[in-house]
């Protein structure tokens, strides 16, 4: 295609403007012009300043509106009370981006949050993109680009840097240069006012130039955006990420310093597990996952072997894995009867495996074949001490000779210096990652492992809960309605099991008792024993307040404890609105977990899904694992799995197993109602009691708030949820029944074989070219999409209980979020059978229901049978000004 991406006037400009060029030494204007000029930049550059006419031998405009021709980029090195106009002249100017370096807005104050709204106006009214305010600048190494002010250049390579923080590129850059590791671009966002990380990691994914991609984060302004754009880049490309502000007095100092909102580091973590991202929390492993990335280090999971000719280097490497949840391999008896064959009887039998203090390099290469073949482990490091026997260059070329052929990654720790230097050497050439002490190595397996998991994550779509029964949404809606119609934002215990109920979840029934009398009433009702608790919206935990009796056995005892209730909860908190005594079945199941489920709504993120163990202990225990809905089962047993009650849930102390399909349906269902009832704002089920025979919810608490209406049903959520409502199916007049479905990732074979099956004429015609096949990173790109700023259907025909495609159209969304480009293809054998127009006119009234205003379309101009399609959609065509041999097309969606 022909098309360009909408930032390539700022990533990849044909013609820069220096605006405050200048000759005054160390001036910003000086450094810039400097800078520029020392990169080899290739395309024209244009100093601008009324006080000079020439700046280090470039002509000098007086404005950019002299300047005679159009800019692609503008680079501003002025005071910032100046902003406002000089971008204002530049739209004037028909410039078509701009670099704000200048500090002084939003961060400093009133004032400048003033001078920053008054730019980014001006920026909009003439559809400039903003980088900046308070950056650094841009480098593109390969163009010649270096509009920044860093005193350090940058080596041409394939790493893509997006950070928050100008200080820090800078120490990277400065860190690179001497350790050989090159950019293809790197971004200082500064504080992001109109470009933020999501649309620099778009483009990012499709610059052939960057292979994988580093990220400063401090704060995120759009959640969705930016979970988008990163789920989108890590799909394709290796991401790392550091996140600065993981404690509350950073994020004050984040919020001074870059203005982004900030939210709880938890869900910021689920969010990345959800992005197939390696976070890391520090220089050191940023620079060595670089390096790690840089060679073919790809561990298949986290099971770690260690190899050490000491035995307290390896018990270091033991405790630092324990520490981060990295599991030492357990040996099988085949890799230990290989290993007694070639080692001598004093080695250690278990992992860490200490091949002793005379270790010679052949011992060590059969040691790690050995260990390397066993079915096991995932990765070995191999450490070495100095001693008097060693000879750490010579073991240092076993392992590389022995590295080249292993499908398992190897990272090495040789501790020492001068005697182990040129074993260090050996190994940077080779590409093998190597420390000097064994923590950061064990870390260093730890990030890489964990990115391969993150990875599966990443391609969980949930699916639809429809093989099981409907909620009612409609019934917790009214709940909720009801509630917020009496100014309520939490729920009772009741509505709360309402809610519940209403999701299929299953609940311990519950009544209010407004008198003593009513109370022994519904107690005979429900059936003793009871348990009874104080319902008053004033109290948050009832226990804490003397508000709950367990176990009451008798019609008198529930006569005297409701009493009871009222006289403490009066006496512990006077002020408390009592609505009266609640009352459910006293459940008893002798081999229960009592666990706690959760929802809380982070203001970055939005509604985040907590579990963990529960009971009274609950506000004590930080085993809380943290995840972003929307769930699958897959999705559910990680979270589960990564707590300790997870031990707790299977054989336990002479009790039987839990029902863990019961308990991770009650996890699904929470996620389906967090999708679907935008007010919910936070909930707490606890305790939820699971045993061999199912599970209940004893006690629940939901608060709800007022939410605006708007377009997409799912706008609170940073994750799009698979839109299952808008599956449907098509019948055919000759009777045959074709299934219209949104696309998933498993779809990505059924694409493949799709477009091998298509005639060289449609792939001619839809994709500009002729390719007999799909390559991977496109199919990622077209199977794995977020169902937020694009949508794609496929039509699919069940042939003898197996789904082939035999139609496809999409449409993403384009920048202005306006208009959108869409693209349809069809079997040739389906052809002029009116699948395409059927496809259409799904895809069409989707993009009408989400608000967007254009539907526009890039046609060949010789596709005679396409473009009398599109007219009769209603496209209007007219010529590409650029290119003859194509049409544009646009179709008007809103009336």
């Amino acid at each position: 295609m022909k098309d360009k991406h909408y930032l390539t006037p700022l990533l990849e400009p044909r013609s820069v403007g220096i605006i405050g060029a200048s000759e005054r030494e160390a001036s910003l204007g000086d450094v810039l012009m400097r800078n520029m000029l020392s990169a080899g930049y290739k395309g024209k550059l244009f100093a601008i300043n009324p006080k000079h006419d020439k700046v280090h031998g470039v002509t000098c405009y007086k404005s950019v509106e002299d300047v005679p021709q159009r800019l692609d980029l503008v680079v501003i090195a002025v005071r910032a009370e100046k902003a406002p106009a000089i971008v204002d002249a530049c739209g004037r100017a028909g410039v078509k981006a701009a670099i704000l370096l200048s500090s002084g807005f939003s961060e400093a104050g009133p004032r400048g949050a003033l001078l920053e709204r008054q730019v980014i106006e001006a920026a909009h009214r003439h559809r400039i993109r903003l980088l900046g305010p308070n950056c650094l600048g841009i480098m593109r190494p390969q163009l010649g680009v270096n509009a920044t002010f860093a005193h350090a250049s940058a080596l041409k390579g394939s790493i893509g840097l997006i950070s928050q923080s100008g200080a820090l590129c800078a120490a990277i850059l400065d860190w690179a240069k001497p350790n050989n590791v090159g950019f293809s671009a790197v971004v200082s966002l500064g504080s992001s006012s109109d470009i933020d990380f999501g649309e620099v990691l778009e483009y990012m994914i499709s610059d052939p130039r960057t292979e994988s991609i580093f990220l400063y984060v401090e704060g995120i302004r759009d959640a969705r955006r930016f979970m988008s754009a990163l789920r989108g880049a890590a799909r394709v490309k290796p991401v790392l990420l550091i996140k600065a502000g993981r404690h509350p007095n950073a994020s004050r100092a984040i919020l001074s310093h870059s203005g982004a909102p900030l939210g709880d580091d938890a869900v910021f973590d689920a969010a990345l597990r959800r992005s197939g991202v390696i976070r890391l929390y520090n220089m050191g492993q940023l620079f060595a996952a670089a390096n790690a990335l840089f060679s073919h280090f790809r561990p298949r999971g986290n099971r770690l072997a260690i190899i050490t000719n000491g035995g307290g280097p390896g018990v270091m490497a033991a405790d630092r894995a324990s520490d981060i949840g990295i599991p030492l391999a357990e040996l099988s008896e085949g890799t230990i009867e290989k290993l007694n064959a070639v080692l001598p009887s004093g080695w250690s039998h278990s992992n860490p495996i200490d091949i002793l203090g005379d270790a010679d390099p052949e011992r060590y290469q059969k040691a790690l074949r050995a260990v390397l073949d066993g079915p096991n482990v995932d990765g070995v490091m191999v450490m070495l001490t100095p001693q008097a026997m060693s000879n750490p260059t010579g073991v240092a070329e076993a392992v590389i000779e022995l590295e080249k052929t292993a499908d398992k990654p190897v990272v090495t720790c040789w501790m020492g210096e001068e005697l182990v230097k040129e074993a260090r050497q050996k190994f940077n050439l080779a590409g093998i990652p190597n420390f000097r002490t064994p923590e950061p190595a064990v870390e260093l397996f730890s990030h890489i492992s964990a990115y391969y998991q993150n990875q599966k994550l990443l391609m969980q779509t949930p699916a639809s809960l429809s093989h099981l029964p409907p909620p009612s949404v409609e019934s917790a809606r009214l709940v909720i309605e009801m509630a917020l119609s009496e100014r309520r934002k939490k729920l009772n215990e009741m509505e709360s099991k309402a809610l519940l109920a209403a999701f299929r979840i299953p609940i311990a029934q519950t009544v209010i008792a407004r008198s003593a009398a009513e109370a022994m009433v519904l107690s005979a009702e429900i059936g003793l024993p009871v348990v009874m608790k104080i319902d008053s919206p004033s109290i948050v935990h009832k226990s804490d307040v003397g508000g709950v009796r367990l176990n009451i056995r008798s019609l008198a005892a529930v006569r005297s404890t409701y009493q009871e209730i009222l006289d403490e909860v009066k006496r512990v908190q006077p002020d408390a609105v009592i609505n009266g005594i609640a009352i459910e079945p006293m459940i008893q199941k002798r081999n229960g977990r009592e666990l706690v489920v959760g929802v809380k709504r982070d203001p970055v993120f939005g509604p985040a899904i907590t579990f963990g163990e529960g009971g009274n202990q609950v506000e004590a225990n930080s085993d809380i694992a943290v995840a972003l809905p929307p769930l699958n089962s897959f999705l559910v047993a990680d979270m589960i799995r990564s707590t300790h009650i997870a031990t707790r849930l299977g054989e336990f102390r002479n009790m039987p197993a839990v029902d863990m399909n019961a308990l991770e349906l009650v996890l699904l269902r929470i996620s389906e109602m967090v999708c679907e009832l935008p007010w919910i704002t936070g909930m707490e089920i606890n305790p939820l009691i699971v045993d061999e025979n199912g599970v209940v919810a004893v006690d629940a608490s939901i608060t709800v708030d007022n939410v605006s209406p708007t377009a997409d049903r799912y706008d609170h959520m940073a994750i799009h949820p698979y839109p299952s409502h808008l599956i449907n199916t098509w019948t055919v007049p000759d009777g045959t029944t074709v299934t219209i479905r949104p696309i998933k990732p498993e779809d990505a074979e059924l694409e493949v074989d799709f477009v091998r099956r298509l005639s060289a004429e449609t792939k001619y015609y839809r994709f500009m070219n002729t390719m007999r096949e799909l390559p991977p990173a496109m199919v990622a790109r077209l199977t794995q999409i977020d169902y937020d700023r694009e949508m794609a259907f496929v039509a699919t025909l069940d042939v003898d209980g197996v789904e082939n495609e035999i139609g496809v159209c999409r449409y993403a969304v384009n920048p202005d979020g306006e208009s959108c480009e869409f693209a349809v293809v069809v079997a040739d054998d389906w052809q002029h059978r009116g699948l395409a127009r059927k496809l259409m006119g799904v895809l069409i009234e989707t993009a009408r229901s989400r608000g967007i205003q254009y539907m526009t379309g890039v046609f060949l101009a010789n596709n005679e049978r396409m473009l009398k399609f599109v007219q009769k959609l209603g496209f209007v065509l007219s010529n590409d000004p650029e290119d003859s041999s194509v049409k544009l097309g646009v179709l008007t969606l809103q009336d």
